[in-house]
């Protein structure tokens, strides 16, 4: 009888504490914030201001960024600098359902009448159907990080070289949509937004509403990001950041693995995107900047790679430090956000969530070499004391000699 080895049981997705922090959390973006803002006077110390709601808003959508960037970088060990490109498809996917419920039924929008257009373009054709416009949401970043993550993955580029193409990218992208005959809005984007599904934009409860409805994707993307890295599919992933190579001689194809989590990469920040738009009320070609690219790497760094906890913190942290220095010292925040990229590097590897465990060990380490220094000094003065005692006792025994 062949003997059978008992498995382990498979851990939970989340430890009872993390559990306990996503139920917090849960509360907190549906039932507190709503209620701080709605019902609690705006005389009162506990009022959450719209402005507030707003940005708050923005940091959610940024942190699911962050999230998206971590799967590829931290456990693909894929850096994107272009991931500012999917994002900003899935706000003008948004942008053009609002632009259509602006200008009414069987209208164009502003912008085309200023252009002369009589009739929409062919791209267009979806853009009245809200349903159409949530699948678009996903289909189009997808569909395009995908044709170029094929080309790019099935030619081996890698490291550097598939940041630079990136960038490349994204910066091509930018400057067709700046062109007027695109049918984008050129460089004024999309901008007027009235409604979304007949409600009022500028309806305080609407903007609550969009609040909740980023925190509960942030939320949806963590607990999804956190079962995929968990899974053998993670831990493939995880083997083809590591070595690559060992992992082909497995008999594992990177291939598909790299495809697959760049596309899920990629509609999440198209998921980020269209939540994004409605809050701020615009949408153009800058948000296709390389700089903003940079920026969620950036987040993702700071935060910790590798943790999916991290680049929630990076991306709050330094958007947050962000809007107060833009304010008091709006000349210096590129030259601190370098500085921040390059403090992370060197000295806090592991980023902001990590940051305990790193002073900890720091500690423990100064402690154990001020332990070591002080055993070395105490076997070196032991052997002082014999000699001193043989040269005492030698000196009668000459004086005896010379008696």
């Amino acid at each position: 009888m062949v003997p059978t080895l008992p498995l382990p049981a498979p851990e939970p997705l989340l430890s009872r504490k993390g559990w306990t922090a996503f139920l917090v959390a849960l509360i907190v973006i549906c039932a507190v914030a709503p209620v701080l803002n709605l019902w609690v006077p705006e005389g009162s110390a506990l009022h959450l201001s719209d402005y507030m709601v707003g940005l708050l808003g923005k940091f959610m959508c940024y942190a699911i960024c962050a999230l998206a960037i971590d799967l590829i970088w931290g456990y693909t060990g894929i850096l994107s600098l272009g991931h500012g490109l999917f994002f900003a498809l899935g706000g003008y996917v948004m942008g053009m359902y609002l632009m259509r419920e602006a200008a009414g039924p069987d209208a164009l929008p502003a912008f085309m009448g200023f252009l002369d257009w009589k009739t929409l373009p062919w791209h267009w054709a979806l853009s009245g159907s809200f349903a159409a416009t949530v699948l678009l949401v996903f289909l189009v970043p997808g569909l395009i990080g995908g044709l170029f993550g094929y080309f790019a993955f099935r030619s081996r580029i890698k490291g550097v070289y598939f940041s630079i193409i990136t960038q490349a990218l994204t910066y091509a992208a930018m400057l067709l949509f700046f062109r007027n005959e695109t049918g984008f809005g050129g460089n004024n984007g999309f901008t007027g937004f009235k409604s979304l599904l007949g409600f009022s934009l500028t309806s305080q409860r609407i903007q609550v509403l969009l609040f909740a409805l980023s925190g509960l994707a942030l939320l949806g993307c963590f607990l999804f990001s956190r079962w995929l890295v968990r899974s053998k599919y993670g831990r493939v992933l995880q083997a083809v950041r590591d070595a690559e190579t060992r992992t082909m001689f497995c008999g594992y194809n990177p291939l598909p693995y790299k495809l697959s989590i760049w596309v899920i990469s990629a509609m999440m920040c198209g998921l980020a995107g269209a939540l994004y738009v409605p809050q701020v009320g615009i949408i153009n070609p800058s948000e296709m900047s390389v700089s903003n690219s940079i920026e969620m790497a950036v987040w993702t760094a700071v935060g910790g790679r590798a943790s999916l906890v991290g680049p929630i913190i990076g991306a709050f942290a330094v958007n947050g430090g962000k809007s107060w220095l833009t304010v008091a010292a709006p000349e210096y925040w590129l030259y601190v956000l370098g500085a921040l990229f390059i403090v992370v590097t060197l000295f806090m590897p592991g980023g902001l969530i990590r940051l305990p465990q790193q002073l900890r060990q720091w500690r423990e380490k100064r402690r154990a070499q001020a332990q070591g220094s002080a055993e070395i000094r105490s076997p070196s003065q032991t052997p002082a004391q014999p000699q001193a005692a043989a040269t005492e006792a030698s000196v009668p025994l000459n004086q005896g000699a010379r008696a």
